[in-house]
C-alpha cells in the first residue's frame, strides 16, 4: 500500500506586529482626520471673512448679474428684429 501523507502548512504571524501595525494605521487615520477638520475650519472661516469684507453682498452681486443678462438679451433681441424686419 501507497500512503500520502499530506503535512499541512501553517502561518506562524507574530502577532504582536499585526497589533502594532493596526495600532500605528489608526493612530494615523485619527491625525490625518484632525489635519483636515483644522484645514477645513481654516479655509471655511477664511471664506466667511472674505464675504463679510465684500462692498456688495454675492447675493447682490448675483441679482445684479442677472438683471444685467437679461437686459443684454432684451438688447439682442431687439436689434435681432431690427435687423430682420423685411425692408420695403
Amino acid at each position: 500500500m501507497n500512503h500520502h501523507r499530506h503535512s499541512q502548512r501553517t502561518i506562524d504571524i507574530n502577532t504582536r506586529l499585526v497589533t502594532a501595525g493596526v495600532v500605528l494605521t489608526a493612530a494615523g487615520a485619527v491625525i490625518a482626520w484632525a489635519g483636515m477638520a483644522i484645514a477645513a475650519a481654516a479655509v471655511a472661516a477664511a471664506g466667511r471673512r472674505l464675504i463679510r469684507e465684500m462692498d456688495v453682498p454675492p447675493s447682490q452681486q448675483a441679482a445684479m448679474k442677472l438683471h444685467q443678462a437679461k437686459e443684454a438679451s432684451r438688447a439682442g433681441l431687439q436689434a435681432w428684429h431690427a435687423t430682420s424686419e423685411p425692408r420695403g
